[in-house]
């Protein structure tokens, strides 16, 4: 069997290619684990056999979370060629993507509702705040911001609320914008170089530090369509939750049996905290072997797509594009796409 199908990390190359890395990652994740999601273990494992051996699909199709990562992806570079990224420079880009991918023959990869019932809206003239589903958390807010953590030269503020941001369009839960942002943020800190075995800790900290900040220039009014009393309650309430499902991860991480569901241990991945914390531990299992990772992910009793494209995101992000099988990375779904965008924040 060759380094490329044990899932063995191959050798960081002088230029990391974090971006390209990252959203190769996520592509490969999510075609993995589009034919095993909604399937149970037993299931799963008659269709693919043993989850370490695990063969990427032929052909490698993507389903809705990579087709949104692109739209992202888009909006951030058209943004970015209008100016530093700032609010309105991003809303408008941000929502005619959604809008686009909503109405696309191609969006037929069994797409959340929440995401169908927001871009229908935003396609109308309401205030994208009106079209957002103010009490969805759902991991669509997050299997797509990759892009957010992989640009170059933002600050920390921007950083966050463009994150936040492209969830509140749709995903208008407080927890979903936290999610979002710690997503973003463990993507961000990996491409910079940080080390897999401080990685829970330096989340917590930072979701801490940010627990009651409420970033209105990027979000408006949207917490007056919750029941909340103040924006800073609304905020608190996604941040608390991020960090219990952190503290859970952190527990997880320590006493994990690879050979078993992470599921069992971070929650099934169907909303944005277990998206996140399932697909960081997924990761956090195998730090060096990246499709090991995300054979893992893709091998899971939840959501498996988005689960798998957040450990591959994850994984790309911290090893770079040399880290994906040359032959897996060259079949998948998108691909010239892929790396033009990746090109465009690779360091």
């Amino acid at each position: 069997m060759t380094t490329e199908h044990t899932g063995s990390a191959r050798p960081r190359t002088a230029v990391k290619q974090a971006a390209t890395g990252a959203l190769t990652g996520l592509a490969l994740g999510d075609a993995l684990g589009f034919p095993t999601e909604f399937s149970d273990l037993p299931m799963i494992f008659r269709k693919v056999g043993p989850w370490r051996e695990m063969a990427l699909p032929t052909p490698a199709i993507v389903t809705d979370d990579t087709q949104m990562t692109l739209a992202v992806a888009r909006a951030l570079r058209t943004a970015q060629a209008r100016g530093p990224l700032a609010p309105l420079r991003f809303t408008r880009p941000l929502r005619e993507e959604y809008v686009a991918w909503y109405r696309s023959p191609e969006n037929n990869r069994a797409p959340g509702q929440t995401c169908m019932q927001a871009c229908d809206a935003l396609a109308g003239d309401v205030p994208w705040q009106q079209a957002s589903r103010i009490h969805s958390k759902g991991c669509g807010a997050n299997m797509r911001v990759a892009p957010v953590g992989l640009v170059h030269g933002l600050s920390d503020t921007q950083r966050a609320g463009a994150a936040q941001l492209q969830a509140a369009l749709t995903h208008g839960h407080p927890t979903a914008l936290a999610a979002s942002d710690l997503t973003a943020h463990a993507v961000h800190l990996l491409a910079q170089g940080a080390e897999p075995l401080g990685l829970v800790g330096l989340l917590r900290s930072y979701a801490y530090d940010n627990r009651s900040r409420y970033h209105e220039s990027w979000l408006g009014d949207l917490w007056t369509h919750s029941q909340d009393p103040s924006a800073a309650h609304f905020i608190e309430r996604g941040w608390d939750e991020c960090l219990a499902a952190l503290e859970t991860l952190d527990a997880a991480v320590r006493t994990a049996n690879p050979e078993s569901d992470p599921c069992l241990l971070t929650g099934e991945g169907w909303i944005a905290e277990e998206a996140l914390t399932t697909g960081l531990l997924c990761f956090l299992l195998f730090p060096e072997e990246p499709v090991t990772a995300i054979r893992r992910a893709a091998c899971t009793s939840g959501d498996s797509d988005s689960i798998a494209c957040l450990a591959g995101a994850f994984a790309g992000a911290h090893l770079g594009a040399a880290a994906w099988p040359r032959e897996w990375a060259e079949r998948i779904e998108y691909r010239s796409e892929l790396l033009t965008l990746g090109a465009l924040w690779d360091s």
